[in-house]
């Protein structure tokens, strides 16, 4: 490879980069905010982007992912192109925002200056707080580098096993992203709290994630993980207390443990229930006498990873639907062209689709054409909408044999929080609507990052909290869970739809 550089130029986020001749896109792509879903392979498309000015050949991966019409506008596999030439590139991911948590807390008998971060699989929030105010005094966000390497745990799980190095690349992401709070002031940092899934804990801890791999799923090391800075190559005080707070089963992390501790769960007297749903959902329902939590194989569906037109919620995605009449009406983030859907439009479309009749309870596309017309081009195939079945299947199941393992009903809960970026956009309505959330509307509501949250009030927090016995359920070594999972893949059916 050469050492002269090229100019590549990413479109709409004015971003430029320079990287070598010959390169690879992946690496200057992944840090500027694209993803790639599949990990590089060439498999799922996730990674589009159309060339605005320079010219990349086409691979026979780009010739099995698009049509000739895509490949003559330009459209291309970053993942299977390199730099041989300077490119103007329009990135089809576009830009997002991360949901971060602007609630504040009470201090307590700490002081010096505190960090909390969420770390997520797709995105990582992070905030500075005065620990004796409790104040937030700086906040930043980012999209986790490991997403060059797949954007699932799973995948990111496969590339750890084949030797990829996913630890060093998110220790260093965050030494980043402490600078930055910081502000100069990093001497004053007297502690760091992380809350993560399962496989973002072990990651980041150095832990093997071969457990996570294959069945049952259990790993001996889900406990608080501790650290000192300089093992972590972090340029804080040499006393600064740095933890990872500990998991609660195979695919149950410490950001359900941080989420149960926002909400309140482990202080009420009547049961609150916490969902978060994403590509691994998550549920924990209980009170102080107790809780159990699940996690539930949802797939990408709801961040609409395995949709055909689906993207991430940023410019150019849709994501709201409505009808009005006859008409199907949809909202484009940033008002422009749409160019995909995401998942909370994903959700709106498929409840549209049943009240109108287009889409039966079977899920079944009514008119024959297996397609259903969103907003010019957006589409939805039949293949998405059996996708948003798998992934509801997976949630209204799951939440399902919880409540069955407490002996109890949703009639019995006090309140529904819906955690998580997703949890946090879709409307409530349509979640009801195709059945995602058994229950009734008032009862539910949307929590924000709950993530966060509960980390910074385990940051301020002067002793560990009291919490009720927690237990992780493994659904799949339920015995109803099959005939469950099976029963809550139909839609509920709509009065006057046949």
């Amino acid at each position: 490879m050469s050492n002269e550089t090229v100019r590549i130029q990413l479109e709409p986020l004015s971003a430029v980069v320079e990287v070598p001749r010959g390169a690879s896109l992946i690496s200057a792509l992944s840090a500027n905010g694209v993803e790639f879903p599949c990990g590089g392979t060439g498999l799922c498309g996730g990674c589009s982007v159309r060339v605005l000015g320079g010219s990349l050949p086409i691979t026979d991966s780009d010739l099995t992912v698009f049509s000739s019409g895509e490949l003559e506008a330009g459209w291309r596999l970053a993942c299977q192109a390199r730099a041989e030439m300077p490119l103007i590139l329009e990135c089809g991911q576009w830009e997002m925002d991360v949901l971060t948590d602007n609630s504040g807390l009470t201090g307590g008998s700490k002081s010096g200056l505190g960090i909390a971060i969420d770390l997520g699989t797709t995105t990582i929030a992070a905030q500075m707080l005065d620990m004796a105010t409790g104040n937030v005094l700086a906040v930043e966000t980012m999209l986790n580098p490991q997403a060059s390497f797949g954007s699932d745990v799973m995948s990111r799980i496969q590339a750890a096993l084949s030797g990829a190095d996913l630890t060093s690349v998110v220790r260093l992401a965050l030494q980043q992203m402490i600078t930055r709070l910081a502000g100069g002031r990093e001497q004053e940092i007297a502690e760091v709290v992380l809350v993560g899934n399962t496989v973002m804990h072990h990651l980041f801890s150095g832990l093997s994630v071969e457990p996570l791999s294959q069945v049952p799923f259990h790993s001996p090391h889900l406990g608080v993980q501790r650290f000192k800075a300089r093992e972590l190559g972090w340029q804080l005080p040499a006393d600064c207390s740095i933890r990872f707070e500990r998991c609660l089963g195979g695919f149950v992390g410490s950001d359900i443990l941080a989420g149960i501790v926002s909400v309140g769960m482990a202080r009420a007297e009547t049961l609150i229930a916490l969902v978060d749903l994403g590509t691994n959902g998550e549920i924990a329902i209980g009170n102080r006498d107790g809780i159990v939590c699940a996690s539930t194989a949802a797939g990408p569906a709801f961040e609409a990873g395995s949709i055909r037109m689906g993207m991430r919620a940023a410019t150019g995605a849709i994501s709201r639907v409505s009808q009005s009449g006859a008409e199907i009406c949809a909202t484009v983030i940033g008002d422009v062209e749409a160019r995909g859907i995401c998942g909370s439009g994903l959700v709106d479309a498929v409840a549209v689709g049943l009240e109108s009749g287009q889409i039966l309870s079977s899920g079944r596309i009514a008119d024959g054409t297996k397609l259903l017309k969103v907003k010019d081009p957006v589409v939805l195939y039949q293949s998405d909408v059996r996708e948003l079945q798998l992934a509801k299947g997976a949630i209204a199941s799951g939440f399902r044999l919880l409540l069955k393992r407490l002996g109890t009903s949703a009639a019995d809960l006090q309140c529904i929080y819906l955690a998580g970026a997703f949890g946090n956009y879709v409307r409530i309505e349509s979640a009801i609507g195709i059945g995602l959330i058994e229950a009734p509307r008032n009862l539910i509501h949307a929590a924000g990052n709950t993530a966060l949250r509960g980390a910074k009030i385990l940051l301020l927090s002067a002793d560990e909290p009291t919490l009720p016995t927690i237990e992780h359920v493994s659904l799949a070594a339920d015995p109803g869970f099959q005939d469950e999972y099976a029963n809550c893949m139909t839609f509920r059916e709509v009065a006057g739809v046949v």
